[in-house]
């Protein structure tokens, strides 16, 4: 078998292919949510809090070196941005939450599924089976 046609029969498996569909679904799905993040969460949020913009929150740990002749600044400023992880925790809870609300909905789905799949239980013995069914043994006894 030739690399390339091992290579198509690979990539052309459902697995594979809903995979593919996924991530980019769920590239898609994570732009959205930092969009309602950054955008409908965060500023309500932040002038609750006395119009504070979580983005701008950071700790300079270093100040930016800059020429004093022309004031361009020759090092940037190391700083942590806390306002920017805030703002990353809340995206990670609305995707996670938004995950564990779909896995929840397909296992209840194949829940129902294997229910309507499991076969019924055979009938009762009726009594004549029950009869034959001892005849049967004493048989195998003597």
């Amino acid at each position: 078998m030739s690399m390339m046609k091992e290579f198509r029969d690979f990539a052309m498996k459902g697995n594979v292919i809903d995979l593919a569909v996924g991530i980019i679904i769920g590239a898609a799905f994570g732009k959205i949510v930092s969009s309602v993040v950054n955008d409908v969460i965060m500023p309500p949020i932040g002038l609750l809090v006395g119009g504070i913009n979580f983005t701008d929150i950071k700790i300079t740990m270093k100040d930016a070196i800059t020429d004093p002749a022309t004031g361009k600044i020759i090092k940037d400023a190391v700083t942590l941005k806390i306002g920017n992880f805030i703002q990353t925790l809340v995206d990670f809870t609305i995707v996670a939450f938004s995950v564990f609300l779909m896995v929840k909905g397909l296992n209840t789905l194949s829940k129902k599924k294997e229910a309507e799949a499991a076969p019924p239980p055979p009938p009762p013995a009726t009594k004549d089976q029950e009869l034959l069914t001892e005849i049967r043994d004493l048989l195998k006894k003597s």
